[in-house]
């Protein structure tokens, strides 16, 4: 039996039936996810570790800017406790042990003299000490035996065995030698004294501070006479050296009388050393001196610094301006002072890192002027924020940081 037709079509394949998807087409999206993935990773993982900075903590000066000037005058810096040293005695100078710009301390020895003489007197006066007691302890043993045969006596005269004439001579002895002993006695404490009378002769050979300061002049060398007192022309010096008490540092200025009534006690004051033009010192009108000067017609001014500085030195030049007016009596500008080094500067701005937190974060700031190493800040910064002094040149915002102290 043969097969019909319909049958045999059934059996044929039908080519035009799509086959199905080959399994590799989730290979590119499985990619693009780990892709997705791993850029991040990569880029966490390559991450720069802390670098090492230097910081520092913003300092915050007040000034007297954006007051409104009352006065303008000019003066010194002068000290207050400033002493030429000399020596109590006239003497000739053995040794000097300091040099100018030394710093020296309250009570300091300075410089030495001759005492060699002294020294020969102070043996003197010792043996002579030393005499006097031999001859008060002498006079105690004699005292004791003349009051142990004042007693005797004194029982036999009460038994009729001495006579009145034995009694009267025990007597005379004993109170003889009592007298004696209490005038040797004062002979001893003199002799005490007059020891430390050379001692402390052998001590004014020897010249110390009066004050704690810096010396700034030299006035003599060893070989040299010294007295406290002109010698009238002669080669004898006067003092040893000159110690100014840096801490006493303030301004004096004259004022004219006609501008007096612009001035007043604690009255801000701006002023500016003549070797530092750049540098605002912040100050204080200290005292007014309630007297004038009838030629020069001007009033003396005290004027002290809110800060001291090494750089302010005695008898610099400065100029000053009196602050003051009704809308500005007492009123202080904020500068901050940095290094700086830590000024950064890129397409003409100005600009510093500041760190939080470990990280770093960059801060644009307003710069009034450099001076010795230092910025003022006038704007951009804070008292008390920690900046990056020196660090790597290639740092941006968000750096990690370790942190030490300069």
């Amino acid at each position: 039996m043969r097969p019909d037709k319909e049958t045999l079509n059934e059996l044929r394949i039908d080519r035009k039936v799509p086959e199905p998807k080959s399994s590799w087409l989730w290979i590119p999206v499985v990619l693009i996810v780990l892709g997705a993935i791993a850029v991040p990773a990569a880029a966490w993982l390559r991450r720069p570790g802390a670098v090492e900075v230097t910081t520092f903590t913003v300092r915050e000066n007040a000034t007297g800017a954006g007051a409104k000037t009352l006065l303008n005058a000019s003066g010194y810096v002068t000290a207050r406790r400033s002493a030429t040293v000399s020596s109590k005695v006239p003497g000739k100078v053995t040794e000097v042990l300091i040099e100018e710009g030394v710093k020296v301390a309250d009570n300091q020895v300075l410089a030495r003299l001759d005492d060699s003489n002294l020294q020969t007197s102070v043996r003197l006066a010792e043996a002579q000490l030393a005499s006097a007691k031999a001859s008060l302890e002498e006079t105690r043993a004699l005292m004791r035996q003349a009051e142990a045969e004042y007693g005797r006596t004194i029982k036999l005269a009460t038994n009729r065995i001495a006579s009145p004439s034995d009694l009267d001579r025990a007597e005379s002895d004993f109170k003889s030698l009592a007298a004696r002993l209490q005038r040797q006695e004062v002979d001893v404490t003199v002799a005490e004294r007059e020891v430390e009378v050379w001692k402390q002769q052998i001590e004014d050979m020897v010249i110390r501070a009066p004050f704690g300061g810096v010396v700034v002049a030299k006035n003599a060398q060893p070989g040299e006479m010294i007295s406290p007192i002109s010698a009238g022309g002669g080669f004898t010096r006067t003092g040893i050296a000159t110690i100014v008490d840096m801490a006493s540092l303030e301004i004096e200025i004259d004022v004219n009388e006609s501008y007096l009534h612009r001035v007043s006690a604690g009255q801000p004051v701006e002023a500016t050393l003549d070797a530092y033009p750049d540098w605002k010192i912040p100050c204080k009108v200290i005292a007014i001196i309630p007297t004038a000067d009838r030629q020069k017609a001007t009033v003396k001014v005290r004027v002290g610094f809110d800060k001291l500085d090494p750089r302010i030195l005695p008898d610099m030049g400065v100029k000053v301006a009196f602050q003051g007016g009704p809308d500005s009596v007492g009123t202080r500008v904020s500068v901050m002072t940095i290094p700086a080094s830590a000024v950064r500067e890129q397409d003409g701005r100005k600009y510093v890192f500041v760190t939080r937190d470990g990280k770093v974060e960059r801060r644009a700031v307003g710069v009034e002027g450099v001076l010795n190493d230092e910025a003022r800040i006038t704007s951009g910064l804070t008292g008390g924020e920690i900046v990056v002094a020196t660090g790597p040149e290639k740092m941006v915002d968000g750096d990690r940081v370790k942190e030490t102290k300069p």
